[in-house]
């Protein structure tokens, strides 16, 4: 017996490291996982390792809600429901001061991180409520409790999702659906190879890699571990979360590393 025995998860962001760990996850619990990105070799990449039997795939922009609305119909239709959707697509836009950040690019980033997320929340929520209720899980980060420097879009778009978290899990109670967010520290994944290189870091340096060394674990966490949680969350063993905000964050919203 897997913990999502029956359950059906569509995924955004689905080909990326913390979309495609869960996916697999889920998969290996029972669950039948449908995955939405814009990379369609990422894609079907994950979905050969998971099997066409549990897994299946579309590309489609978050930020579109004709998009948006055609994943969801998707997944109902190959596996005639939704019970769990797990939020996940983002990106990191640059690194750069508020007065030179570019209008375009707050706006991009603004656009995929929360609009995105909005557009989730109102296409799928129906589609949980058809089926008696279920979970959504938001990726939010340890970015949405707090500031740096650099990132304002980014940051931004982190808190503004757990606002749209507590008004969707307020929302979502009277169809039994429970809304909650996981804000991880900095993962191992493309996205902080990305930051780590804009912050002026090596090209695939991992021995020096002090944003890891920040943290009071002292290393970036695995897709997988963020992936853990997101089933917890979704499946039965968070059957009384709501409206929470779960950190996985290595001990850094505990506050600096002591010296």
């Amino acid at each position: 017996m897997g913990k999502l025995d029956g359950k059906v998860a569509i995924i955004t962001g689905g080909s990326g490291g913390i979309g495609s760990a869960a996916a697999k996850l889920f998969a290996g619990e029972g669950g039948r996982v449908f995955l939405v990105d814009q990379d369609p070799d990422a894609l079907q990449r994950t979905v050969s390792e998971i099997g066409a039997e549990q897994a299946d795939c579309m590309v489609a922009d978050v930020t579109d809600s004709g998009q948006t609305q055609g994943y969801v119909a998707a997944a109902v239709e190959k596996f005639g429901g939704v019970d769990i959707a797990l939020l996940n697509a983002g990106i990191e836009g640059i690194i750069t001061p508020i007065t030179d950040y570019p209008d375009d690019m707050f706006d991009k980033v603004m656009a995929v991180n929360v609009r995105g997320v909005f557009l989730g929340l109102k296409y799928v929520m129906p589609a949980i409520s058809n089926r008696g209720g279920g979970s959504i899980v938001i990726t939010s980060s340890t970015a949405g409790i707090r500031g740096t420097t650099g990132m304002s879009a980014y940051i931004t778009s982190k808190h503004a999702v757990i606002g749209l978290m507590r008004t969707a899990a307020l929302e979502g109670a009277e169809m039994n659906i429970r809304v909650n967010t996981v804000n991880p520290a900095p993962i191992d994944t493309r996205m902080m190879t990305s930051i780590e290189e804009q912050r002026g870091l090596p090209a695939g340096d991992r021995s020096n890699r002090p944003m890891a060394k920040a943290l009071p674990l002292q290393r970036y966490g695995e897709p997988e571990e963020v992936a853990r949680l997101m089933l917890f969350l979704g499946g039965e063993d968070g059957s009384f979360c709501t409206g929470g905000v779960y950190m996985v964050d290595g001990g850094v919203s505990a506050g600096p590393r002591p010296m």
